[in-house]
């Protein structure tokens, strides 16, 4: 199962995938993979930087959407002032 979880102000909102289901070309799932890969760029082009976790694993940062990651996060470009 993945899951892309983007951090906002209202809390985290979330799109989650089978990835099995994927691999069988159920498209259903396929249709969850290409709207969290759509999140995933459109959020990337704000500013946006994120991350893959896994369990036990430590955070890695991703350039590219990865639909085999375990989890995927969206923290939003954070702005000073």
């Amino acid at each position: 199962m993945g899951m892309l979880r983007i951090m906002s102000r209202r809390g985290d909102d979330t799109v989650m995938w089978d990835s099995t289901r994927v691999a069988m070309g159920d498209e259903e799932a396929i249709a969850a993979v290409h709207e969290a890969e759509r999140i995933f760029e459109q959020q990337r082009s704000r500013g946006a930087t994120a991350f893959s976790v896994g369990t036990g694993q430590t955070p890695v940062r991703l350039e590219q959407f990865d639909s085999a990651a375990e989890q995927i996060i969206l923290l939003p470009k954070v702005v000073g002032g």
